[in-house]
């Protein structure tokens, strides 16, 4: 690994806590930039792909995730670089509270970890609704608590009138700069369900909401001194990090993509091209038959419990898919594509609808978090993407089960451990998601095994 250097404007907006409004002033604020002509490369810190999703809508590019627990220190500064190399700004959105990280009592992997490490400005997100002094002391209790890159803030549901007070008030007792407010913009508003937010996809007037977020950013927030503020960011320091493999390999792969299918971590995709694959994007809703030739197969996270309905009756390609299975197609399939290829899924009314039936058993929608945050994921058995007793870093968020998890990995999360994955030499399907960055041996083998698929058709 070669260290390099990175020259690059960037900044992190970062909250008090989860809902003070990163994602709406992000959202404005990537919205305003583009705009405004700029070339622009957004980032969201932590596991979450639904926030990504409009950060993709509005610049046009796929946003990325930065997980220091899931990917490691190193990798999340080389993803920042990489995907930072020739834009005007990159603009990172925190995850839940500035210090809420790993644990319950330590920042490790939060929103400061990672703006520490990489030396990104913060501007803090406030909501200022149903207070008045103790914004000073909330704030000063963000800046003094650890070691922090605060820079500024932004005052949210602050009306035009009151933002002056505020910004004074502020500003005159403590060393920050306030960067502008963000009124309530109800017409603005996205609807949320059980795994956060709905997907920009599924909102007919999205364009219509994001272009009266960024009219709003552009009149409410000083942009000019943000970006000053960005250009203020010290150089990164990286290493070159290089897959251990020896060549490309020309495979063939397809991923699902859809309004049922859509939770993919683009650095994944980029991963799997770099190693050789060539990337086929299917409708498990809309398609009736994989794409032609494909020598591996992708079956993401998503909402197929919402889309139950049209995923059975869509009996063409779930006989594909079985086909392609039994035929010992290389398939990872993560949360939402687990439970596809399961013999059914219950929705949340309690109506049961047939699905691929590959892997024995149901998956039924529950009223919590049936296992939330972040796991060690450790092999029990040599299988698709590495051997027994490699492990990788990975993450859990659904509000489903099924009565048959697998038992082909150990997951652990402090002093908790339970078996999980259904895993065989072609086969890695389980509620976990994984970031490749996290082990990338576990792509190197993936791809490896689409490779082998490929030649065994190419000697029939």
């Amino acid at each position: 690994m070669n260290d390099l250097t990175l020259t690059s404007n960037r900044i992190m907006l970062t909250a008090t806590g989860s809902g003070a409004g990163k994602t709406t002033i992000t959202c404005g604020l990537l919205k305003a930039l583009i705009n405004r002509h700029k070339s622009v490369v957004s980032f969201k810190c932590g596991p979450d792909y639904i926030d990504p999703m409009f950060h993709s809508k509005i610049i046009g590019t796929k946003s990325r995730n930065l997980d220091i627990f899931m990917c490691g220190e190193d990798n999340v500064k080389y993803l920042l670089a990489k995907n930072s190399v020739g834009c005007d700004i990159s603009v990172i959105e925190g995850v839940m509270g500035m210090y809420d990280g790993l644990l319950f009592q330590s920042d490790y992997a939060s929103s400061n970890h990672l703006s520490k490490l990489t030396d990104t400005p913060q501007i803090l997100i406030v909501n200022v609704k149903g207070m008045s002094l103790s914004v000073v002391a909330l704030i000063k209790g963000f800046l003094c608590y650890k070691e922090n890159n605060i820079k500024g803030v932004i005052l949210n549901n602050c009306t035009q009138g009151m933002y002056s007070i505020y910004k004074k008030m502020i500003e005159d007792e403590l060393s920050v700069h306030v960067y502008g407010y963000f009124p309530n913009v109800k017409e603005a508003s996205i609807e949320s369900r059980h795994l956060g937010l709905v997907t920009a996809n599924e909102i007919s007037d999205i364009n219509k909401k994001l272009d009266l977020l960024a009219k709003t950013a552009e009149e409410c927030l000083d942009i000019d001194a943000i970006l000053s503020l960005a250009s203020s960011a010290k150089a990164l320091q990286y290493k070159a990090i290089e897959p251990s493999m020896t060549k490309k390999l020309n495979v063939k792969i397809a991923v699902a993509r859809d309004n049922a299918f859509c939770f993919t971590y683009e650095d994944n995709i980029d991963l799997l091209k770099k190693l050789g694959a060539e990337i086929e994007y299917f409708s498990p809703l809309n398609d009736t038959t994989l794409p032609n030739n494909m020598d591996g197969l992708i079956l993401c996270g998503g909402y197929p419990e919402e889309y139950a309905q049209e995923l059975s009756k869509n009996k063409a390609m779930l006989q594909c898919i079985k086909n392609a299975i039994e035929n010992k197609m290389p398939t990872i399939a993560e949360c939402g594509g687990f439970m596809y290829l399961m013999d059914s899924i219950t929705d949340k009314n309690n109506i049961s609808y047939p699905m691929v039936s590959a892997i024995k058993g149901n998956s039924y929608m529950t009223s919590k978090l049936s296992r939330f945050g972040y796991i060690n994921l450790t092999a029990k058995v040599d299988n698709l993407l590495c051997k027994k007793g490699e492990s990788i870093n990975a993450h859990e968020f659904h509000y489903s089960n099924s009565d048959n998890n697998g038992d082909d990995f150990q997951a652990s999360k402090r002093s908790k451990e339970w078996d999980c994955i259904h895993a065989t030499d072609t086969l890695f399907a389980g509620y976990p998601h994984i970031h490749f960055w996290g082990n990338t041996n576990f792509a190197v083998n993936f791809i490896q095994k689409c490779d082998a698929y490929k030649q065994s058709k190419e000697s029939l």
